[in-house]
């Protein structure tokens, strides 16, 4: 691609507009994420292992729902764009019973692993502990859902200060539950992981709610709500949501199992091996928040090029968006390089499980510029809503390449949990690849 500064400028501000209220959210995602594991982590060890194995399992489950919901992003913008305030309610309407259905479907079969929880090799003395956990994180998976189909609205009319806001505070609340219910402070009971659980429920919910009631009871949403309770039902929407969704939210899915399934194999390897794991996951996800709010707002941009045919505002958004990413990485990667340490020793007192953490630093590195070009290109692919290649590319890079891959730098090579933290780099950067020459495709500029 050829760069012309003048091509990109005016994408720089409109994304950075867009991505600045996203990556607020973001950054108190990732402090609610440090502070669940901070306090879980000097709690005890065992906690932190739990807590390690059930999250990267419902990882699966969220990211699967959520990735279903952000179908819906490119399909509002482009109305949106073009000012159909009713199509945007009936939209929504329909999303709304789609993703209710989907939504259980993914709940049916969390279940079913439930039950099956003790033929997954984790370490037996963690049982007990997995399992009140388990339950709770799975009675959040609706009001979270709720909360990001909701948000896809907001986003999809160009403001996407709304849900970022409602976050943080519930962020708030969730870091002053943690430190309440985890240790047992004024006078509330010593819960421990469970309470860490029960701070994170309550904030989905509350997320949930008042993202609905701007959608159903403020003046915001007023124009919609003429096409979500009396617009005349549009045949076939519901195939273009599914058509929409179902691929990115297997995309989401397919990535999500992919690190999941390396968790797991943490977890054959210990106790401490599990924790470290958790450590270099959350402390990963510094890098992976801050492209994904660029890449959202990206997403954005392409879809209002999209809305009006625009291949070239296609491309020069995402290129935009790419070089805003890359440069995020840079600064992501100095700052694991050089402080990576003093980040990681704050997440436990076990000197075993930090020592174990810190030789991960490296193969974390290097995975962020493979992690920053799928996120780019994949969220591309969303804004031009031509997403079924990112189906098969996720499965291709994460299922059929990366957990192989994963178990045979772990455990066939013997690299341990090094190998298992480096073979990230090769399936991300597989996927990389693949998104980048579907977007082209899908952009194709004729004459």
């Amino acid at each position: 691609m050829n760069f012309h500064i003048s091509d990109y400028k005016k994408y720089y501000r409109r994304i950075g507009r867009l991505a600045f209220p996203l990556l607020l959210g973001q950054v108190g995602t990732i402090a609610v994420g440090f502070a669940d594991n901070i306090m879980v982590g000097h709690y005890s060890t065992a906690a932190l292992a739990s807590a390690s194995f059930v999250n990267n399992v419902f990882n699966i489950a969220i990211f699967c729902s959520l990735g279903f919901t952000y179908g819906l992003t490119p399909l509002i913008g482009a109305l949106f764009t073009r000012g159909e305030h009713d199509g945007i309610g009936r939209m929504m309407r329909t999303a709304l019973k789609v993703n209710i259905v989907f939504t259980l479907c993914v709940l049916a079969l969390m279940g079913v692993l439930y039950f099956n929880l003790h033929h997954m090799g984790q370490p037996e003395e963690l049982l007990p502990i997995i399992r009140p956990y388990y339950l709770i994180v799975y009675a959040g998976i609706i009001p979270l859902m709720l909360f990001n189909l909701f948000a896809q609205w907001s986003f999809g009319i160009n403001d996407t200060g709304l849900p970022t806001w409602i976050v943080l505070a519930a962020n708030v609340l969730n870091i002053a539950g943690n430190y309440v219910l985890i240790f047992g402070h004024f006078g509330c009971p010593e819960l421990g992981l469970n309470g860490a659980g029960y701070s994170t429920l309550g904030a989905r919910i509350l997320c949930a709610i008042v993202m609905m009631w701007v959608f159903f009871g403020s003046r915001k949403g007023s124009e919609y709500r003429g096409g979500f309770s009396h617009g005349a039902a549009v045949r076939g929407q519901w195939k273009k949501i599914l058509a929409t969704g179902f691929p990115v939210s297997m995309q989401m899915t397919f990535e999500t199992v992919s690190f999941s399934g390396s968790a797991v194999f943490a977890g054959w390897l210990g106790e401490i091996p599990l924790a470290a794991f958790q450590i270099v996951v959350i402390s990963g996800m510094l890098g992976f928040c801050i492209y994904y709010s660029i890449g959202g707002a990206m997403a954005i941009e392409v879809s209002h090029a999209a809305g009006e045919n625009d291949a070239h505002g296609m491309r020069r958004a995402a290129y935009a968006g790419y070089h805003m990413i890359l440069a995020a990485m840079v600064l992501v990667s100095i700052v694991f390089l050089t402080g990576g340490r003093h980040i990681m020793g704050i997440f436990s007192s076990d000197p075993a499980v930090i020592g174990l953490a810190v030789t991960i630093i490296v193969p974390m590195v290097l995975y962020q510029f493979g992690d920053a070009t799928q996120i780019t290109f994949a969220n591309a692919l969303r804004g031009t809503s031509k997403v079924m290649p990112m189906l098969y590319t996720a499965f291709i890079s994460y299922i059929v390449v990366g957990l192989p891959i994963s178990y045979a730098f772990g455990f066939t090579f013997g690299m341990g949990l090094y190998g298992i933290v480096l073979s990230f780099t090769v399936c991300l950067l597989l996927a990389a690849l693949l998104y980048y020459v579907f977007f082209l495709r899908a952009t194709r500029i004729n004459g």
